[in-house]
């Protein structure tokens, strides 16, 4: 390609040259600066970009551009087979064949003292950094995300004669149980839970395997987030190296620190908590120049300065990348030395802190913001419902008295920082939290959807200021850091989104830059009707998910330019590399990241902790749907309230209003007539009735699998929500009592 042209648009052969050709960030400022354009001819450079992509030649996901159908530097690919000289080779998991055609085929190198975890094999999941050599496409293992199942985890039943059956854990294997041989049970006991090696799988009858490994008994009390940390393989438990740091650890003293004790700091946690790590003060600004404004000051322990880059304990952190919270356990990502002692900012104890001092006008908008190296010491422990009664005239023998200097500063300030939060307008959305309260023994005893308060608000509204405040001061110093970036929808939801809304008379507009205040005009439009619950649904299904990089492109859902996760470091890796990023860029320390840490390494990090997150929240999801299928295994033949959760060419999802639980109605128990599936729609339509995402319905519980936490259900009534066409035009929306409150995750 030639030079950059200047004072003119480049042409769509030089704009896509341009794009395949440069390495690194490709966006339009990149371009406009490449080729000379000034401001007046951004929106004609915009909309040749947005001509190539919807003509498929570029992607422009991640406010980033580059050529259609290539691979980003880490990608999650599956190892499918051996070329001819005997090396694994690698598709990518997630690739419209539709529009790019078929997917790459990755080569993959492994190096001759690879670790265990860099060791591929057929059949794996792993996140490969990728390298290009001409056509060729290589790439390495940073980390196995997932082995092939030649093991299969399940309950093992035993028989009369000897020897017995595996009953398996995953909802997919129901029914498909393994026979085990006599002399193969390695001692198992009917009721454990164990890992089978699969033997064969013949044509007739069941396949066979031999039991490998005795996890334990789900007759315990601890059993069902036991089967959850063992299927998703994740880590519970540290070396002894790790184990013999925590334990040598001393409490940090007031050297090379600000002394912030005499600030009375307050932690607003859940009542069952047991680390806190983040702790908050608000006062009026006493600087004449901010009339009205406030100084907002969140205080975050400083896990840092315990967990060292490159040590035992830092190791441990790492592979587990965050902690993982079961009903009735937390496998931590540190040991309970520091998260629930050393770093856990206990009243009336002197703790060490990353703390960050905001100026916010009386507007609610920070004006500037600093960080230091503190030494706190907390003046009460509270929880939301006891902070919200505080300061609503009913204070305890606690809250009594902090109310005036410490708890109404802090709502004064929150007010004015929520007038600015709604001006920004980022995505409304709110859903039930489900809450699964267990008995002593381990079992359910009822599940609750705790009211979302003030007080909650209260602090996500600050731990954001902060986030953000961490976020620009690396940015400004040129230090890298890990994002927590979230993406716009891709254009294929929007169009399907869009065509769905269709169907309820209600339009998204075409072209523009995409905005949340487009999706939350279309959900105060539906507020208070029967559809509301359906629009809400359909809108969250329609978002990206949040994850870590070490690039940024912003958070579109809380509609942020830079954002990154500061205030949880104890439960969050990548909390505790914004720390060490911040130590490092503004001279807090020695113990800030590595000065080799650049952004590459960090793009592993961050492919590996966003894969952790995902697996944590998989196997927190699948422990509480077994939980309550455990709950209603002996209420078969009951009757439940419900709406539908999903529709598939099978059949309904449909998730229970008193529980939450969610189960399956085949499409043969959903009436005598026949149904055809309208994917636009969301919807089952059959002659007489339809069926769609978001409709009440009364089903009956027929079958409950309680270990692998699978539920089915039978229709019994369904209530079609007015304003949804069926093939006829829909009577108006009429308002409903039933409200639907829902939160996409910062």
């Amino acid at each position: 390609m030639s030079g950059p042209m200047k004072d003119t648009l480049p042409s769509r052969k030089d704009l896509l040259a341009f794009i395949r050709d440069r390495s690194g960030k490709v966006g339009t400022r990149e371009i406009a600066r490449a080729f000379g354009a000034k401001n007046a001819d951004r929106a004609a450079l915009n909309s040749m970009l947005r001509e190539l992509a919807d003509e498929g030649h570029i992607d422009r996901r991640r406010k980033r551009l580059h050529r259609a159908g290539t691979l980003p530097p880490v990608v999650l690919a599956d190892i499918t087979g051996r070329d001819g000289d005997g090396e694994f080779l690698a598709r990518p998991t997630e690739w419209d064949e539709q529009t790019h055609g078929a997917p790459p085929v990755i080569r993959i190198i492994t190096p001759r003292r690879a670790k265990p975890g860099e060791v591929a094999g057929i059949g794996d999941r792993a996140l490969i950094r990728i390298e290009r050599s001409g056509e060729e496409i290589s790439g390495r293992v940073i980390k196995l995300i997932d082995r092939a199942k030649h093991r299969v985890l399940g309950v093992f039943r035993d028989l009369p004669g000897g020897g017995g059956r595996l009953v398996p854990i995953d909802k997919k294997q129901l029914g498909r149980e393994l026979s085990i041989p006599a002399g193969a049970t390695a001692g198992a006991a009917d009721g454990d839970l164990v890992s089978v090696e699969v033997a064969r799988h013949g044509r007739l009858g069941l396949a066979n395997g031999s039991v490998v490994e005795r996890l334990g008994s789900i007759k315990s009390e601890r059993a069902v987030s036991l089967i959850a940390i063992h299927a998703h393989e994740i880590p519970q438990t540290f070396s002894r190296a790790a184990l013999a740091e925590a334990e040598a650890a001393r409490p940090a003293l007031l050297t090379g620190r600000e002394d912030w004790r005499d600030v009375p700091f307050v932690t607003i946690d859940p009542p069952d908590a047991k680390d806190h790590d983040d702790a908050v003060h608000a006062a009026a600004d006493p600087d004449a120049r901010n009339p009205g404004g406030y100084i907002v000051r969140v205080a975050i322990a400083d896990v840092a300065y315990y967990v060292r880059p490159g040590s035992a304990l830092d190791r441990a952190a790492a592979e587990r990348g965050n902690s993982v919270y079961f009903p009735d356990r937390v496998v931590p990502m540190l040991p309970e030395r520091i998260s629930n002692d050393l770093c856990s900012l206990r009243p009336d104890e002197d703790r060490p802190a990353l703390a960050v001092r905001m100026v916010i006008g009386a507007d609610g908008r920070k004006r500037s913001h600093t960080f230091y190296r503190v030494l706190i010491r907390s003046a009460a422990r509270l929880h939301y419902e006891q902070a919200q009664l505080a300061v609503s005239g009913r204070p305890d023998e606690i809250t009594q008295p902090i109310v005036p200097k410490v708890l109404d500063p802090l709502y004064a300030a929150y007010r004015a920082v929520r007038c600015a939060r709604d001006q920004r307008e980022p995505l409304d959305l709110e859903i039930p939290e489900r809450k699964i309260v267990l008995k002593s023994d381990g079992t359910v005893d009822r599940v609750v959807m705790p009211q979302r308060l003030e007080a909650h608000r209260l602090i996500e509204e600050f731990m954001i200021l902060a986030n953000v405040a961490a976020a620009e001061s690396c940015e400004r110093t040129r230090v890298p850091l890990i994002y927590r970036v979230h993406d716009e929808p891709a254009p294929e939801k929007i169009n399907a989104l869009r065509e769905f809304l269709a169907t309820l008379d209600i339009s998204l507009p075409k072209g523009g830059a995409l905005r949340p205040s487009a999706f939350n005009r279309i959900l105060a439009q539906v507020k208070g009707c029967d559809v509301e619950r359906l629009v809400n649904e359909v809108v969250l299904r329609s978002q990206a998910q949040a994850e870590y990089s070490a690039e940024n492109f912003g958070h579109f859902g809380l509609n942020l330019r830079r954002y990154a996760h500061f205030t949880s470091p104890i439960r969050r890796y990548a909390d505790l590399i914004v720390h060490r990023a911040l130590i490092r860029a503004l001279a807090l320390g020695t113990d800030g990241l590595a000065g080799e840490v650049d952004t590459r390494g960090l793009a592993e990090i961050a492919a590996n902790i966003s894969a952790a997150e995902r697996r944590a929240m998989k196997a927190e999801r699948e422990t509480a749907d077994r939980l309550i299928a455990h709950f209603l295994a002996d209420r078969v033949g009951a009757v439940f309230d419900g709406h539908i959760s999903g529709v598939t060419h099978a059949g309904l999802f449909v998730e229970l209003d008193e529980t939450g639980a969610d189960g399956f109605i085949p499409a043969r128990h959903i009436g005598d007539e026949y149904f055809r599936f309208h994917e636009p729609g969301r919807a089952f339509i059959g002659r007489t009735q339809t069926h769609r995402l978001g409709d009440p319905v009364t089903v009956e519980l027929v079958e409950a699998a309680p270990v692998a936490g699978a539920l089915r259900f039978k229709l019994v009534r369904h209530v079609v929500a007015r304003g949804q066409k069926t093939g006829h035009r829909p009577p108006k929306w009429r308002k409903s009592s039933r409200r639907l409150h829902s939160q996409a995750s910062n």
